[in-house]
Protein backbone atom coordinates (compact mmCIF):
# COMPACT_ATOMS: atom_id res chain seq x y z
CA UNK A 1 0.00 0.00 0.00
CA UNK A 2 1.05 3.58 -0.58
CA UNK A 3 0.57 6.20 2.14
CA UNK A 4 -0.15 9.66 0.87
CA UNK A 5 -0.17 9.00 -2.86
CA UNK A 6 3.45 9.30 -4.04
CA UNK A 7 5.13 8.71 -0.65
CA UNK A 8 7.24 5.67 0.19
CA UNK A 9 5.58 2.35 0.66
CA UNK A 10 5.22 1.08 4.23
CA UNK A 11 4.88 -2.59 5.05
CA UNK A 12 2.12 -3.47 7.44
CA UNK A 13 2.55 -6.41 9.81
CA UNK A 14 -0.13 -8.37 8.04
CA UNK A 15 1.67 -8.09 4.70
CA UNK A 16 4.16 -10.80 5.77
CA UNK A 17 7.56 -11.61 4.24
CA UNK A 18 6.15 -11.73 0.74
CA UNK A 19 6.30 -7.95 0.62
CA UNK A 20 10.09 -8.08 1.17
CA UNK A 21 10.45 -10.41 -1.78
CA UNK A 22 8.47 -8.03 -3.95
CA UNK A 23 10.71 -5.15 -2.91
CA UNK A 24 13.84 -7.13 -3.76
CA UNK A 25 12.41 -7.99 -7.18
CA UNK A 26 11.62 -4.33 -7.78
CA UNK A 27 15.19 -3.36 -6.83
CA UNK A 28 16.67 -5.90 -9.21
CA UNK A 29 14.45 -4.88 -12.11
CA UNK A 30 15.00 -1.17 -11.61
CA UNK A 31 18.73 -1.40 -10.96
CA UNK A 32 19.79 -2.99 -14.21
CA UNK A 33 21.43 -5.99 -12.49
CA UNK A 34 21.32 -8.16 -15.64
CA UNK A 35 19.41 -10.96 -13.91
CA UNK A 36 21.54 -11.00 -10.70
CA UNK A 37 20.15 -10.90 -7.21
CA UNK A 38 21.24 -8.18 -4.85
CA UNK A 39 23.50 -10.47 -2.85
CA UNK A 40 25.00 -11.80 -6.11
CA UNK A 41 25.82 -8.31 -7.32
CA UNK A 42 27.61 -7.52 -4.06
CA UNK A 43 29.87 -10.55 -4.42
CA UNK A 44 30.36 -9.88 -8.14
CA UNK A 45 31.58 -6.36 -7.42
CA UNK A 46 33.93 -7.41 -4.63
CA UNK A 47 35.19 -10.53 -6.50
CA UNK A 48 35.87 -12.12 -3.13
CA UNK A 49 36.43 -15.57 -4.64
CA UNK A 50 39.74 -14.38 -6.03
CA UNK A 51 41.12 -13.99 -2.50
CA UNK A 52 40.74 -17.72 -1.76
CA UNK A 53 43.09 -20.60 -2.43
CA UNK A 54 42.99 -24.33 -1.84
CA UNK A 55 45.41 -25.81 0.65
CA UNK A 56 46.89 -29.33 0.81
CA UNK A 57 43.80 -30.79 2.50
CA UNK A 58 41.41 -29.38 -0.08
CA UNK A 59 40.02 -26.58 2.10
CA UNK A 60 39.57 -23.03 0.93
CA UNK A 61 41.64 -20.49 2.81
CA UNK A 62 42.40 -16.80 2.26
CA UNK A 63 45.40 -16.13 0.06
CA UNK A 64 48.57 -15.49 2.00
CA UNK A 65 49.56 -11.99 0.90
CA UNK A 66 52.95 -12.36 2.57
CA UNK A 67 53.90 -15.07 0.08
CA UNK A 68 52.98 -12.77 -2.81
CA UNK A 69 55.06 -9.95 -1.35
CA UNK A 70 57.99 -12.31 -0.88
CA UNK A 71 57.69 -13.45 -4.50
CA UNK A 72 57.70 -9.85 -5.71
CA UNK A 73 60.70 -9.15 -3.48
CA UNK A 74 62.58 -12.10 -4.95
CA UNK A 75 61.82 -10.91 -8.49
CA UNK A 76 63.14 -7.46 -7.65
CA UNK A 77 66.28 -9.01 -6.21
CA UNK A 78 66.81 -11.00 -9.40
CA UNK A 79 66.37 -7.93 -11.54
CA UNK A 80 68.78 -5.96 -9.34
CA UNK A 81 71.35 -8.75 -9.44
CA UNK A 82 71.17 -8.93 -13.23
CA UNK A 83 71.58 -5.17 -13.42
CA UNK A 84 74.71 -5.16 -11.26
CA UNK A 85 76.25 -8.21 -12.94
CA UNK A 86 78.49 -7.76 -15.97
CA UNK A 87 75.92 -8.80 -18.54
CA UNK A 88 75.87 -7.11 -21.93
CA UNK A 89 72.46 -5.62 -22.61
CA UNK A 90 70.74 -4.96 -25.89
CA UNK A 91 70.72 -1.18 -26.12
CA UNK A 92 69.08 -0.82 -29.55
CA UNK A 93 65.84 -2.81 -29.54
CA UNK A 94 63.23 -3.26 -32.24
CA UNK A 95 60.09 -4.53 -30.52
CA UNK A 96 56.70 -5.41 -31.97
CA UNK A 97 53.83 -5.59 -29.47
CA UNK A 98 51.13 -7.98 -30.72
CA UNK A 99 47.75 -7.39 -29.06
CA UNK A 100 45.03 -10.03 -29.30
CA UNK A 101 41.70 -8.31 -30.05
CA UNK A 102 39.73 -11.45 -30.88
CA UNK A 103 36.38 -12.16 -29.28
CA UNK A 104 38.20 -13.67 -26.28
CA UNK A 105 39.40 -10.17 -25.34
CA UNK A 106 35.80 -9.15 -24.63
CA UNK A 107 35.56 -11.51 -21.64
CA UNK A 108 34.87 -9.74 -18.36
CA UNK A 109 36.90 -11.82 -15.93
CA UNK A 110 39.20 -8.78 -15.81
CA UNK A 111 37.32 -5.63 -14.88
CA UNK A 112 35.84 -4.05 -16.94
CA UNK A 113 37.10 -6.36 -19.71
CA UNK A 114 40.29 -7.99 -20.93
CA UNK A 115 40.51 -5.52 -23.79
CA UNK A 116 40.35 -2.52 -21.45
CA UNK A 117 43.03 -3.99 -19.20
CA UNK A 118 45.24 -4.76 -22.20
CA UNK A 119 44.93 -1.22 -23.55
CA UNK A 120 45.52 0.46 -20.21
CA UNK A 121 48.67 -1.44 -19.33
CA UNK A 122 49.96 -1.45 -22.90
CA UNK A 123 49.92 2.36 -22.75
CA UNK A 124 51.90 2.33 -19.49
CA UNK A 125 54.34 -0.19 -20.95
CA UNK A 126 54.99 1.93 -24.07
CA UNK A 127 55.85 4.96 -21.95
CA UNK A 128 58.09 2.94 -19.63
CA UNK A 129 59.79 1.25 -22.60
CA UNK A 130 60.89 4.53 -24.17
CA UNK A 131 61.94 5.85 -20.78
CA UNK A 132 64.39 2.96 -20.34
CA UNK A 133 65.26 2.48 -24.03
CA UNK A 134 65.60 5.92 -25.65
CA UNK A 135 67.40 4.51 -28.71
CA UNK A 136 64.86 1.76 -29.41
CA UNK A 137 61.69 1.57 -31.48
CA UNK A 138 58.26 -0.04 -31.10
CA UNK A 139 55.63 -1.21 -33.57
CA UNK A 140 52.04 -2.35 -32.86
CA UNK A 141 50.19 -5.30 -34.41
CA UNK A 142 46.62 -6.38 -33.65
CA UNK A 143 44.89 -9.72 -34.25
CA UNK A 144 41.19 -9.95 -35.04
CA UNK A 145 38.99 -12.00 -37.39
CA UNK A 146 41.89 -14.41 -37.93
CA UNK A 147 44.03 -11.69 -39.57
CA UNK A 148 47.02 -9.74 -38.27
CA UNK A 149 46.91 -5.98 -38.89
CA UNK A 150 49.90 -3.64 -38.71
CA UNK A 151 48.63 -0.83 -36.52
CA UNK A 152 51.86 1.23 -36.46
CA UNK A 153 55.29 0.82 -38.00
CA UNK A 154 58.49 0.88 -36.00
CA UNK A 155 58.95 4.32 -34.49
CA UNK A 156 60.14 6.22 -31.46
CA UNK A 157 57.08 8.34 -30.63
CA UNK A 158 55.06 6.95 -27.68
CA UNK A 159 52.18 9.35 -28.23
CA UNK A 160 51.77 8.21 -31.84
CA UNK A 161 51.53 4.54 -30.83
CA UNK A 162 49.14 5.20 -27.95
CA UNK A 163 46.83 7.32 -30.08
CA UNK A 164 46.71 4.64 -32.79
CA UNK A 165 45.98 1.90 -30.24
CA UNK A 166 43.16 3.75 -28.49
CA UNK A 167 41.43 4.38 -31.80
CA UNK A 168 41.26 0.68 -32.78
CA UNK A 169 39.87 -1.04 -29.66
CA UNK A 170 37.33 -3.42 -31.19
CA UNK A 171 37.05 -7.16 -30.54
CA UNK A 172 35.84 -9.68 -33.11
CA UNK A 173 36.59 -13.06 -34.66
CA UNK A 174 39.30 -15.58 -33.87
CA UNK A 175 42.98 -15.23 -33.08
CA UNK A 176 45.75 -16.31 -35.47
CA UNK A 177 49.19 -16.58 -33.94
CA UNK A 178 50.84 -17.72 -37.17
CA UNK A 179 49.61 -14.72 -39.16
CA UNK A 180 50.96 -12.37 -36.50
CA UNK A 181 54.35 -14.09 -36.49
CA UNK A 182 54.56 -14.04 -40.29
CA UNK A 183 53.79 -10.33 -40.32
CA UNK A 184 56.38 -9.32 -37.73
CA UNK A 185 58.94 -11.70 -39.26
CA UNK A 186 58.72 -9.81 -42.55
CA UNK A 187 59.51 -6.55 -40.72
CA UNK A 188 62.15 -7.72 -38.25
CA UNK A 189 64.12 -9.92 -40.65
CA UNK A 190 65.39 -6.75 -42.36
CA UNK A 191 66.77 -5.25 -39.14
CA UNK A 192 70.61 -5.07 -39.01
CA UNK A 193 72.45 -7.44 -36.72
CA UNK A 194 73.32 -4.72 -34.19
CA UNK A 195 69.62 -4.32 -33.37
CA UNK A 196 67.82 -6.77 -31.07
CA UNK A 197 64.66 -8.19 -32.63
CA UNK A 198 61.85 -8.85 -30.18
CA UNK A 199 58.15 -9.67 -30.16
CA UNK A 200 55.83 -9.33 -27.14
CA UNK A 201 52.45 -11.03 -27.58
CA UNK A 202 49.54 -10.14 -25.28
CA UNK A 203 47.00 -12.87 -25.87
CA UNK A 204 43.57 -13.70 -24.47
CA UNK A 205 42.52 -16.63 -26.67
CA UNK A 206 42.95 -20.31 -25.82
CA UNK A 207 43.23 -21.34 -29.48
CA UNK A 208 44.73 -20.11 -32.73
CA UNK A 209 43.25 -20.37 -36.22
CA UNK A 210 46.25 -20.67 -38.56
CA UNK A 211 46.40 -21.11 -42.36
CA UNK A 212 49.52 -23.32 -42.33
CA UNK A 213 52.12 -25.03 -40.18
CA UNK A 214 52.93 -22.71 -37.30
CA UNK A 215 55.96 -24.81 -36.33
CA UNK A 216 57.71 -23.77 -39.55
CA UNK A 217 56.99 -20.13 -38.78
CA UNK A 218 58.44 -20.55 -35.29
CA UNK A 219 61.57 -22.07 -36.81
CA UNK A 220 61.95 -19.09 -39.15
CA UNK A 221 61.73 -16.70 -36.21
CA UNK A 222 64.33 -18.77 -34.37
CA UNK A 223 66.73 -18.73 -37.32
CA UNK A 224 66.29 -14.96 -37.66
CA UNK A 225 67.17 -14.45 -33.96
CA UNK A 226 63.75 -13.01 -33.10
CA UNK A 227 63.06 -13.31 -29.38
CA UNK A 228 59.33 -13.97 -28.79
CA UNK A 229 57.65 -13.57 -25.39
CA UNK A 230 54.00 -14.18 -24.51
CA UNK A 231 51.78 -12.97 -21.66
CA UNK A 232 48.42 -14.73 -21.44
CA UNK A 233 45.26 -13.56 -19.73
CA UNK A 234 43.48 -16.93 -19.66
CA UNK A 235 45.24 -20.29 -19.26
CA UNK A 236 48.51 -21.76 -20.44
CA UNK A 237 48.63 -22.71 -24.11
CA UNK A 238 51.15 -25.26 -25.37
CA UNK A 239 51.99 -23.57 -28.67
CA UNK A 240 52.74 -20.27 -26.89
CA UNK A 241 55.05 -22.04 -24.46
CA UNK A 242 56.76 -23.84 -27.33
CA UNK A 243 57.25 -20.53 -29.18
CA UNK A 244 58.96 -18.94 -26.18
CA UNK A 245 61.18 -21.94 -25.53
CA UNK A 246 62.38 -22.09 -29.12
CA UNK A 247 63.10 -18.38 -29.50
CA UNK A 248 64.53 -17.71 -26.04
CA UNK A 249 61.64 -15.63 -24.73
CA UNK A 250 59.50 -15.90 -21.61
CA UNK A 251 55.95 -17.17 -21.19
CA UNK A 252 53.71 -16.08 -18.31
CA UNK A 253 50.03 -16.22 -17.43
CA UNK A 254 48.58 -13.34 -15.41
CA UNK A 255 46.62 -14.24 -12.29
CA UNK A 256 44.98 -10.84 -11.95
CA UNK A 257 45.38 -7.28 -13.15
CA UNK A 258 48.13 -6.42 -10.68
CA UNK A 259 50.08 -9.51 -11.72
CA UNK A 260 49.60 -8.65 -15.39
CA UNK A 261 50.96 -5.15 -14.77
CA UNK A 262 54.02 -6.60 -13.11
CA UNK A 263 54.60 -9.10 -15.92
CA UNK A 264 54.39 -6.58 -18.73
CA UNK A 265 56.63 -4.03 -17.00
CA UNK A 266 59.34 -6.69 -16.66
CA UNK A 267 59.81 -6.49 -20.45
CA UNK A 268 60.72 -2.78 -20.34
CA UNK A 269 64.39 -3.10 -19.25
CA UNK A 270 66.85 -4.23 -21.95
CA UNK A 271 67.27 -8.02 -22.02
CA UNK A 272 70.66 -9.76 -22.16
CA UNK A 273 72.23 -9.72 -25.60
CA UNK A 274 72.27 -12.86 -27.73
CA UNK A 275 75.52 -14.78 -27.27
CA UNK A 276 76.30 -14.70 -30.99
CA UNK A 277 76.24 -10.90 -31.07
CA UNK A 278 77.49 -10.28 -27.52
CA UNK A 279 81.20 -10.60 -28.36
CA UNK A 280 82.91 -7.22 -28.14
CA UNK A 281 85.38 -6.14 -30.82
CA UNK A 282 88.18 -4.62 -28.78
CA UNK A 283 91.01 -2.50 -30.18
CA UNK A 284 94.49 -3.16 -28.81
CA UNK A 285 96.17 -0.04 -27.47
CA UNK A 286 99.70 0.36 -26.12
CA UNK A 287 101.33 2.93 -23.88
CA UNK A 288 105.11 3.47 -23.45
CA UNK A 289 106.56 2.11 -20.23
CA UNK A 290 109.71 3.32 -18.54
CA UNK A 291 112.22 0.52 -18.03
CA UNK A 292 115.71 0.75 -16.47
CA UNK A 293 118.56 -0.88 -18.38
CA UNK A 294 122.08 -1.61 -17.13
CA UNK A 295 123.67 -1.40 -20.60
CA UNK A 296 124.50 2.01 -22.09
CA UNK A 297 122.83 2.45 -25.48
CA UNK A 298 122.76 5.21 -28.11
CA UNK A 299 119.37 6.93 -28.15
CA UNK A 300 120.17 9.75 -30.68
CA UNK A 301 121.89 9.60 -34.06
CA UNK A 302 124.83 12.07 -34.46
CA UNK A 303 125.10 14.60 -37.36
CA UNK A 304 127.03 13.83 -40.53
CA UNK A 305 130.55 15.33 -40.51
CA UNK A 306 130.05 17.07 -43.86
CA UNK A 307 126.91 18.84 -42.65
CA UNK A 308 128.66 19.85 -39.46
CA UNK A 309 131.56 21.34 -41.42
CA UNK A 310 129.17 23.36 -43.62
CA UNK A 311 127.59 24.99 -40.60
CA UNK A 312 130.86 26.64 -39.45
CA UNK A 313 131.44 29.00 -42.42
CA UNK A 314 127.76 29.94 -42.39
CA UNK A 315 127.95 30.98 -38.76
CA UNK A 316 131.22 32.89 -39.44
CA UNK A 317 129.64 34.71 -42.37
CA UNK A 318 126.68 35.57 -40.21
CA UNK A 319 128.89 37.09 -37.50
CA UNK A 320 131.09 39.02 -40.00
CA UNK A 321 128.05 40.61 -41.65
CA UNK A 322 126.74 41.69 -38.27
CA UNK A 323 130.05 43.33 -37.29
CA UNK A 324 130.46 45.15 -40.65
CA UNK A 325 126.92 46.50 -40.50
CA UNK A 326 127.32 47.86 -36.99
CA UNK A 327 130.71 49.47 -37.85
CA UNK A 328 129.27 51.29 -40.85
CA UNK A 329 126.25 52.39 -38.86
CA UNK A 330 128.45 53.91 -36.13
CA UNK A 331 130.74 55.61 -38.67
CA UNK A 332 127.79 57.06 -40.62
CA UNK A 333 126.16 58.42 -37.47
CA UNK A 334 129.40 59.99 -36.26
CA UNK A 335 130.24 61.54 -39.62
CA UNK A 336 126.76 63.03 -39.84
CA UNK A 337 127.09 64.75 -36.48
CA UNK A 338 130.57 66.02 -37.53
CA UNK A 339 129.23 67.57 -40.75
CA UNK A 340 126.42 69.21 -38.85
CA UNK A 341 128.99 70.68 -36.39
CA UNK A 342 131.14 72.05 -39.28
CA UNK A 343 127.99 73.65 -40.76
CA UNK A 344 128.23 71.69 -44.01
CA UNK A 345 125.47 71.76 -46.57
CA UNK A 346 122.37 69.71 -45.85
CA UNK A 347 122.60 68.01 -49.23
CA UNK A 348 126.05 66.60 -48.57
CA UNK A 349 124.95 65.35 -45.12
CA UNK A 350 121.94 63.55 -46.59
CA UNK A 351 124.14 61.90 -49.25
CA UNK A 352 126.53 60.57 -46.59
CA UNK A 353 123.66 59.24 -44.46
CA UNK A 354 122.07 57.50 -47.44
CA UNK A 355 125.39 55.85 -48.38
CA UNK A 356 125.99 54.45 -44.92
CA UNK A 357 122.31 53.32 -44.58
CA UNK A 358 122.68 51.50 -47.88
CA UNK A 359 125.77 49.71 -46.56
CA UNK A 360 123.93 48.81 -43.34
CA UNK A 361 120.98 47.42 -45.29
CA UNK A 362 123.30 45.30 -47.40
CA UNK A 363 124.95 43.97 -44.25
CA UNK A 364 121.52 43.01 -42.83
CA UNK A 365 120.65 41.19 -46.07
CA UNK A 366 123.94 39.27 -45.89
CA UNK A 367 123.11 38.40 -42.26
CA UNK A 368 119.66 37.01 -43.11
CA UNK A 369 121.03 34.99 -46.05
CA UNK A 370 123.72 33.48 -43.86
CA UNK A 371 121.17 32.58 -41.17
CA UNK A 372 118.91 30.82 -43.71
CA UNK A 373 121.88 28.92 -45.07
CA UNK A 374 122.72 27.80 -41.54
CA UNK A 375 119.19 26.49 -40.98
CA UNK A 376 119.12 24.62 -44.27
CA UNK A 377 122.47 23.06 -43.54
CA UNK A 378 121.31 21.82 -40.13
CA UNK A 379 118.10 20.44 -41.59
CA UNK A 380 119.98 18.45 -44.23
Amino acid sequence: MYNGGDGPRRRRPEDGPAADDDEDDDDVDGDGGAGLEAWERAYADERSWESLQEDESGLLRPIDTKALHHAQYRRRLRSTASATARIQKGLIRYLYVVIDLSRAASEMDFRPSRMAVLARHAEAFIREFFDQNPLSQIGLVTIKDGVAHSLTDLGGSPEFHIKALMGKLECSGDSSLQNALELVYGYLDKIPSYGHREVLILTSALSTCDPGDIVETIQKCKNSKIRCSVIGLSAEVFICKHLCQETGGTYSVALDEAHFKELIIEHAPPPPAIAEFASANLIKMGFPQRAAENVISICLLLMNWASHVQVIPSRRCHGLALVVGRVFLVLGTGLTFLLCALDASNTFALIVISIFMRVYTTALAVRVTAFEACLLTQAS
